[in-house]
């Protein structure tokens, strides 16, 4: 059974990806490559197939990770957590260009950060920023991450989780 995390707006949630939403999951990248490809990022994932996809969310994890944004029903965009060094995680999502500026990105990483610090027991998640990207660096200072570092081609940002 998929693990579902409910979110703030009514009909939004997140669902553990699994190999049976590889299909849709490439057709929505597909459907959306411009907008993920604009600033230099994605590039990996845009050039992808769905048989790359169904490996990847077939692959044993030992507490959910990957989560599909469902907007009614409807696959609109991912939230992962990247256990890079647990307690610690990296944080990555997107929406599909037709599903921003409403706040639903926002309303799913918010429920992915509570996810990570109270199932998960998470204190710390990175995220990195392209430059340019004034939408994403918002939406981290709205959840209370701060830039940490500054590189070549983007920024990190951290926050550390509440503690129980």
């Amino acid at each position: 059974m998929a693990k579902i995390l409910p979110t703030a707006v009514p009909g939004l949630q997140l669902r553990e990806l699994h190999r049976e939403d590889a299909a849709g999951y490439h057709e929505l990248v597909q459907r959306n490559v411009a907008h993920l490809t604009k600033l230099g990022d994605y590039q990996e994932e845009v050039a992808a197939g769905a048989e790359e996809f169904a490996e990847l969310f077939a692959e044993p994890v030992t507490a959910p990770v990957r989560f599909g944004v469902f907007l009614d029903g409807e696959l609109v965009g991912r939230v992962d957590l990247v256990p890079v060094d647990p307690p610690k995680y990296g944080l990555g999502y997107w929406l599909s260009e037709d599903a921003t500026g409403r706040g639903l990105a926002t309303s799913a990483v918010a429920a992915l950060l509570d996810y990570a610090g109270t199932e998960l027991h998470g204190t710390d998640v990175f995220a990195g920023v392209t430059h340019g990207n004034v939408r994403s660096d918002a939406l981290l200072e709205r959840l209370g991450f701060e830039v940490v570092a500054t590189f070549d081609n983007y920024r990190r940002f951290h926050r550390t989780l509440p503690r129980d």
